[in-house]
């Protein structure tokens, strides 16, 4: 059974003994956000925050939702051990079979409502996350929903949003991503305010969904209902025509207008770093907010990996990837976007089948929609276990070719939140990408020029393997 909401994730945390319930006051001043920080660096448990300095106890927060993968794997219904490469495989098979939601017309994030002056975005626990940050952050683990005006589709990503005063909230509309493919052209393009929601603690695969990369046009509300093998239930908002999951814990609705900005950030970003300076953004003028009584409210703190969202990109994009590659009939093992990376890093195995295959998986890649935040791929042969760091770092630093091993394309679709990139990089989406071929050259002769690897799957017969693996606790090992 799915998880109706995000209280039913959290009873469930607690029975696994993922989850820490923190009694003593906190401030929502820096002290969550160090606290969600320090969890996220060091792989404990889900910090639950009971009191927050100025509010009742009728607030309470949630926060590094989904930044372990056993967290992730309890959310999508698994065991709590299930590895990323099973993840991957079982997450590819519940995408390809989607399940559209159902309509509700009465729903938990109903219970209250407030509308025009009533509204007041500083009624919740919204952290000032990060030293430096350009204020206190409402949406950094949400789901935020737009739809093309044009067509039936509805689409739900995670873009962050910064508390102006009581009725606003600023954020980063790029122009590649799929909220920004709907905002410029389509809506201040033609001098119409957009309408939004925004859906903060739903259920944990709506947010899960939220981060990934779903293809153009395809209503992620389907691919939540394929993830949970359940649809999800949808609720109309107040004042729009949108529709919020009904069990969320607080829902923003409002309109971003055209041709307006106000300054927002700086961010302590996915990256790990802080490297965006304030800039003007769109506006979203909220016109109501609905929320549950005791609304649970959720939050993220991005940076060094890992994360919130590094995490289920670790699944969703390497899903994504894989899909992409097999349908340009490239022979691939496996591929995984290793959270380290903060999804710029993609490792492909592969058998090599002819000369410069690296060079085709790298393109296929970076043609994909979501490759433009792939700049660096590295290609190993079967032999390299690509969840395994070691493994591909030795790979590296002995199978690349210092010069003819690098392919570097100078001028590529960029993205401005990448640290590296220069200032005028940044404003204008300008980036490079670079394949990193460490597969040994197809025309090597095996036996000659291919040195074998030396480690205990690969030197040693079977038949000594199974010896030794046999007889591993008589030797004294656990």
């Amino acid at each position: 059974m799915a998880f109706r909401d995000i209280r039913e994730f959290i009873a469930k945390l607690e029975e696994t003994g993922d989850i820490q319930k923190i009694e003593q006051e906190v401030d929502w001043n820096l002290e969550i956000g160090a606290i969600m920080r320090r969890v996220n660096e060091t792989g404990a448990n889900a910090p639950f925050f009971q009191k927050i300095r100025g509010y009742g106890s009728e607030h309470r927060l949630f926060g590094c939702v989904l930044s372990t993968f056993r967290r992730l794997a309890i959310a999508m219904g698994l065991s709590p051990d299930t590895t990323p490469k099973e993840m991957i495989d079982i997450y590819e098979k519940r995408f390809n079979n989607p399940i559209k939601p159902v309509i509700v017309k009465d729903g938990p994030c109903k219970e209250n409502i407030m509308i025009g002056d009533e509204v007041n975005l500083y009624k919740f626990p919204a952290p000032m996350i990060h030293d430096g940050d350009g204020g206190r952050y409402f949406s950094t683990w949400h789901v935020s929903i737009t739809k093309d005006p044009d067509t039936d589709w509805v689409n739900w990503g995670m873009y962050r949003q910064m508390i102006h005063n009581r009725n606003t909230l600023g954020g980063l509309i790029l122009p590649t991503q799929h909220i920004g493919l709907i905002y410029y052209p389509k809506y201040e393009g033609r001098g119409k305010p957009m309408p939004f929601a925004y859906a903060i603690g739903p259920e944990p695969i709506s947010t899960f969904i939220a981060t990934t990369v779903v293809p153009y046009g395809v209503n992620e509300a389907d691919i939540v209902g394929g993830i949970r093998q359940e649809p999800i239930e949808l609720i109309k908002c107040e004042t729009n025509d949108l529709y919020v999951p009904a069990t969320a814990e607080v829902v923003v609705e409002g309109e971003v207008e055209p041709n307006i900005r106000v300054d927002e950030r700086p961010f302590g970003e996915y990256t790990g770093y802080r490297a965006s300076p304030r800039a003007p953004r769109p506006i979203f003028r909220v016109k109501a907010i609905t929320h549950r009584n005791n609304p649970v409210f959720t939050s993220s703190c991005m940076g060094v990996p890992y994360d919130s969202f590094t995490i289920p990109c670790a699944v969703t994009w390497s899903a994504e990837l894989r899909r992409t590659l097999l349908s340009f009939g490239i022979p691939i093992i496996d591929v995984y976007v290793h959270p380290v990376g903060a999804t710029f890093w993609a490792i492909v195995s592969t058998h090599t089948a002819y000369a410069n295959i690296a060079t085709k998986i790298s393109s296929a890649i970076w043609a994909n929609p979501g490759g433009q935040y792939v700049t660096k791929v590295m290609v190993v042969n079967g032999d390299v276990d690509v969840f395994d760091i070691n493994d591909v770092m030795h790979a590296f630093v002995t199978k690349l070719h210092p010069v003819r091993g690098i392919t570097v394309i100078e001028n590529a679709v960029g993205w401005p939140l990448m640290p590296y990139a220069n200032l005028d990089e940044r404003l204008w989406g300008k980036g490079a990408n670079v394949c990193f071929d460490l597969t040994w050259p197809i025309d090597w002769p095996p036996e000659i020029a291919i040195p074998p690897k030396s480690s205990f799957k690969y030197i040693y017969p079977e038949r000594i393997q199974k010896k030794v693996l046999d007889n591993w606790k008589n030797y004294g090992y656990e």
